[in-house]
């Protein structure tokens, strides 16, 4: 009798956040997702927004657009990560990263070097930058998922 091998344990537990931690969720929106869509946790947004139809029928039903349900998606997706939570999630996006799949496979002094450059060009400081250790953490939780 052949043991076929177990998929290994994640070691880092994922993170479910309110709805009114993520960045750029109006007061209005919260609400909406809440009333309408009985969604009220950063988890429950990435279950229900899953799919492209999912999105779409979240715009619909919340009267926005596809690109705003799908910055929210992505933003739900990347707080997942303990190291990110809503704290960074915004800044990742903001950088070129939408998903933790595509955190996961960024080489790390790239990721820092555009983090850092949209510091540099938005708040025109670079010591408000998360340094090159705090770029890793993020890479190496989003490949434990």
């Amino acid at each position: 009798m052949a043991v076929s091998p177990s998929k290994p344990q994640r070691s880092i537990q994922a993170c479910d956040w309110p709805i009114a931690e993520l960045p750029g969720l109006t007061s209005n929106n919260q609400q909406l997702l809440s009333q309408k869509c009985e969604i009220t946790t950063t988890t429950e947004l990435l279950q229900k927004g899953r799919t492209q139809a999912q999105k779409m029928m979240l715009a619909n039903v919340l009267q926005t657009t596809l690109r705003e349900v799908s910055k929210w998606v992505a933003m739900a997706d990347l707080s997942r990560i303990p190291s990110v939570g809503c704290k960074y999630c915004g800044l990742l996006l903001h950088a070129g990263i939408g998903s933790v799949t595509q955190l996961a496979q960024m080489p790390v002094h790239r990721l820092h070097q555009q983090v850092l450059r949209l510091h540099v060009i938005t708040l025109q400081r670079r010591d408000l930058c998360p340094s090159v250790a705090v770029v890793q953490r993020w890479v190496q939780e989003a490949q434990s998922f």
